[in-house]
């Protein structure tokens, strides 16, 4: 073998093991995988036990923060006697205490439940990518806490209003609708808002993966743009019912902001991809 050749194929394998292609080339069974997934899943589990313990330290105040705006909204409507949430059984009051604790563990724990969804992910990644581990914890997690903040601060405000004017006297004998939720029925409510809220907030970070696969283009993605709009204003519709026009357009303009910084990083990502495919070559 001449010179020129052996210096073509250390080339080649220098090329091979530089950041330009994935660091661990080592196959991995089904199994495996499986294994690597089950690590992942108990160390997020022993995240949200731990911050679960917290929560449940201070599950009074907790709960006195999660119904201020249903305190807020019924003193602002006017409505008899004060806010109350009842009880049905004995045990009712540890679990919803239980449940609001287990809710505020996982919101707690969102940094260390997304720095294991990018461990678990990390080994098909390129070397260039495995050092955006930091932001991307720090991205993802500004954006579920974001939802969880923008539910409570924006959603449950005007939610509560117009169902509080939904109340009242239903026919000229006297009979009037009232509202006196069970802390269940309440909980329920309240956690799945914050919850769906925040992981709708996760959809830059659901798309950013999406081009980095190269699923989609950011030129799809803007050609998108009219139908992402019309489909904001209906999911605004649908989750803020009434005829108050400021909280639907409060909604649907949070989910066009989120879909155009989804076509922002689109666009980044791409360009960065370009450049190192110039490098490369």
């Amino acid at each position: 073998m001449s010179a020129t050749a052996k210096n073509e194929d250390k080339k080649d394998e220098k090329q091979d093991g530089s950041p330009e292609n994935p660091e661990s080339d080592v196959k991995m069974t089904i199994w495996e995988h499986l294994a690597e997934l089950r690590s992942r899943l108990v160390r997020s589990a022993l995240g949200v036990l731990v911050t679960t313990c917290v929560a449940w330290a201070y599950r009074v105040q907790i709960l006195a923060w999660l119904i201020h705006p249903y305190e807020k909204a019924w003193i602002a409507r006017k409505m008899p006697g004060v806010p109350e949430l009842q009880t049905l059984s004995p045990g009712d009051v540890f679990v919803g205490y239980l449940q609001l604790s287990l809710v505020t563990g996982v919101i707690a724990a969102a940094p260390i439940i997304f720095y294991q969804l990018w461990a678990f992910v990390s080994p098909g990644l390129y070397q260039r990518e495995k050092k955006f581990v930091i932001p991307f914890v720090v991205f993802s997690t500004s954006l579920f806490l974001s939802g969880v903040a923008f539910a409570y601060y924006v959603a449950f405000p005007f939610t509560f209003n117009y169902f509080f004017s939904l109340l009242g006297q239903v026919s000229d004998s006297g009979t009037v609708l009232t509202q006196r939720p069970t802390l269940e029925f309440y909980l329920d409510f309240a956690t799945r808002m914050l919850l769906a809220f925040g992981v709708v907030f996760e959809l830059p970070l659901f798309i950013s993966f999406l081009s980095l696969a190269g699923i989609v283009t950011p030129m799809q993605l803007l050609r998108f743009g009219r139908w992402a709009i019309l489909l904001s204003f209906v999911v605004g519709a649908i989750a803020t019912p009434g005829p108050e026009i400021t909280s639907q357009i409060a909604v649907s303009g949070a989910l066009v902001v989120l879909y155009f910084m989804s076509v922002g990083i689109a666009f980044l990502i791409a360009r960065r991809k370009k450049k190192d495919t110039e490098k490369s070559e």
